[in-house]
């Protein structure tokens, strides 16, 4: 499998090592057990008093400052804020990429840090798609787009069928691009492409980094309703961006300043 997921990709980003597992506590661990609650009975995703620290040889920076939020399932939550302001370091925490220098991760009810190195890969794989700004960065340039999602599927660990594939792409208006390659697509096609193959078997928490800053506005416009139109997946969508139309279609919102909690709705 590793053969399909070329170096600087997304997919390498999402199903790879990390930094977070670099961090890791030494135990070899298994991909068994991974524990997490029953989805049913909890949130998809939330932070509790996370800070984030990155140390220089002179300085120490605090990006995040006692952070917390839920993020439930069937909802968008757009993280706000200036450049420098934390958004993309939370994000890569929600992603299990980094590790928190203080507080607590949850995903579906399970706290990360508890994890051993393998099963943080497995619940990465299972409950967690990270999207990137740029749209053809998210996908492998050689394959049509109802391969696109079948690989994602698959990588997932899910066995979805064709028929719920291509329902997802009609859902996103993608019906008549099936055979076409990324190339081929316009790149707000390619970023609602990137959106079926994040939400393909039902992960917990969809994470979006600036996923219209690289679109005209009527492309912005079309991927943000494709966001809208998923909520009944039941996933949560964490979206960080400048573009005040993402907060506008967000079900709530969170603004940091130099990494604190400025508004939180």
């Amino acid at each position: 499998m590793a053969d399909d997921v070329p170096r600087g990709s997304s997919w390498e980003f999402h199903w790879g090592d990390s930094s977070f597992d670099d961090a890791a506590d030494g135990r070899s661990g298994d991909d068994t057990g991974v524990l997490v609650a029953a989805p049913a009975r909890t949130g998809a995703a939330s932070v509790v008093g996370v800070g984030k620290v990155y140390r220089t040889a002179t300085e120490q920076v605090n990006a995040l400052v006692d952070v917390s939020k839920d993020f439930p399932r069937g909802r968008i939550t757009a993280i706000a804020g200036p450049s420098g302001s934390g958004k993309t370091s939370l994000l890569r925490i929600l992603a299990c990429v980094d590790r928190p220098s203080a507080g607590s991760v949850l995903i579906e009810g399970g706290v990360v840090a508890s994890l051993r190195v393998r099963q943080r890969r497995a619940l990465r794989r299972s409950s967690v798609s990270y999207m990137f700004q740029n749209p053809i960065d998210n996908l492998l340039d050689y394959l049509p787009a109802c391969d696109q999602v079948h690989l994602a599927s698959r990588l997932r660990g899910i066995r979805t069928g064709r028929d719920e594939e291509q329902r997802l792409l009609g859902v996103l208006g993608l019906d008549h691009r099936l055979r076409h390659k990324p190339h081929q697509l316009s790149g707000g096609e390619q970023q609602r492409l990137a959106v079926a193959c994040a939400v393909i078997g039902h992960p917990a928490i969809v994470i979006a980094d600036e996923p219209t800053a690289e679109l005209d506005s009527a492309a912005a416009d079309r991927v943000l309703e494709a966001f809208r139109d998923l909520r009944t997946e039941g996933v949560a969508f964490v979206i960080s961006s400048h573009d005040p139309r993402v907060v506008a279609v967000a079900d709530h919102l969170l603004r940091l300043d130099h990494g604190r909690v400025v508004e939180s709705t």
